[in-house]
């Protein structure tokens, strides 16, 4: 195992480049020690790229996980090496913030899968000296948090002082919790669900379809052959993109106003300023993300069903954890409605588990968790500063 960094200038080329030589740390295994899968599989070797903020203290105790939502990776509070942009929850971590690196070592790792230096189809599969493409293996959530667990056991960290994320990040946060309960001391999932509905499932196909369906594809060998399906991966996020906002939320932005033009122009340009705004999120994707990683990514959330392997009920999945939970949902957000986070507060109230839940009100939707929420901060850091009196009385 090493760990190394790599810098890249920002731009389409530096995207491919992440997926190999990150601009963070990387964390390799070799071939005697395989990831393994769900689907009866493994993964070796295997890379994890990384990023830390704060200080380890002496007996490894004040470690936060943060995992990452479908397209964000492990800049969590850094700036994007490809995009120039700060990082994606900066707003949460950092000195003095919710999740205070003044106070807390935070470690933030892209998901096996992904394309921004962890093992995914974009990486170079040392087989072929060819891109994985769709040889990769699918990965499941518990994947994901499998290989996170082989980070942080790397790390020398025994124990988590806390998990938190949003969205896929808010269901690793479950599968954290649920596979390895006594490595979680708190445990913050929000504006998240214990499985995908057939609903956001439905969503997602309509995103794989758009990215197969683009001629550039190529079956998934698209790098191999110096294609990009730019306009299926633009489409696919445009489409998701509506999903992370609300109803009122997108009315209060956009309404029905034109996009530089006083009146409609009786053809297909972007007439309404919502059209354009859904077009330049499209466009900009495809600069920062690998459209097979899209496929896996996607496909993750898909499986993700944490009864299933319980006998369909909650509850039974976390029996006796001690970790203690804080819920958070959005009054707005209909990908994850507040009536999942509920679900998992019956089912950690049927097992006994200490919780608490907290619904906030507000029209920003799904990705109120990635915006400016003085209710969602002050919620993370009452609870975590509670946590740490009763850890560290």
């Amino acid at each position: 195992m090493a760990s190394s960094r790599h810098s890249l200038p920002a731009g389409a080329g530096a995207a491919r480049g992440e997926a190999d030589t990150p601009s963070s740390h990387v964390m390799r295994f070799g071939l005697d020690q395989p990831l393994r899968l769900d689907s009866g599989q493994s993964i070796a070797p295997l890379q994890i790229a990384y990023q830390t903020y704060g200080t380890l203290n002496a007996d490894k105790s004040n470690a936060i996980l943060v995992c990452h939502a479908l397209t964000g990776d492990q800049h969590v509070a850094s700036e994007n090496p490809v995009t120039g942009k700060p990082g994606w929850w900066e707003t949460v971590v950092g000195p003095g913030k919710p999740i205070d690196t003044d106070r807390f070592f935070v470690i933030c790792s892209n998901v096996v899968g992904g394309c921004m230096g962890s093992t995914g189809p974009a990486s170079t599969n040392p087989a072929t000296g060819q891109p994985y493409g769709l040889d990769l293996p699918l990965i499941t959530i518990p994947d994901m948090v499998r290989a996170q667990a082989m980070l942080v056991d790397a790390l020398g960290i025994d124990q988590l002082f806390c998990v938190a994320g949003g969205s896929m990040g808010g269901m690793q946060v479950l599968q954290w919790a649920v596979a390895y309960p006594e490595r979680v001391f708190t445990a913050l999932p929000i504006a998240t669900g214990p499985r995908h509905s057939s609903q956001n499932i439905a969503f997602h196909e309509v995103g794989r379809q758009a990215i197969m369906a683009d001629p550039d594809w190529r079956g998934g060998r698209y790098l191999a052959e110096g294609t990009s399906p730019r306009k299926g991966l633009a489409v696919a996020r445009m489409a998701a993109h509506i999903t992370y906002m609300s109803d009122e939320g997108l009315h209060r932005k956009f309404g029905r106003a034109l996009q530089d033009r006083e009146r409609v122009a009786f053809g297909f340009d972007a007439d309404f300023q919502v059209e354009s705004y859904l077009r330049h999120q499209g466009l900009s994707f495809v600069e920062r993300f690998d459209a097979n990683s899209y496929l896996y990514v996607t496909r993750a959330m898909d499986y993700f069903d944490i009864a299933a392997d319980y006998g369909g009920r909650l509850a039974n999945a976390f029996q006796g954890s001690r970790t203690r939970f804080c819920v958070a949902s959005f009054t707005s957000d209909w990908l994850f409605p507040t009536i999942e986070s509920k679900t998992v507060v019956r089912a950690l109230n049927a097992s006994g588990a200490s919780v608490s839940f907290v619904e906030i009100e507000t029209d920003r939707g799904h990705d109120a968790f990635l915006l400016d929420e003085p209710v969602l901060f002050a919620t993370i850091r009452g609870f975590l500063t509670s946590a740490a009196a009763a850890r560290w009385a």
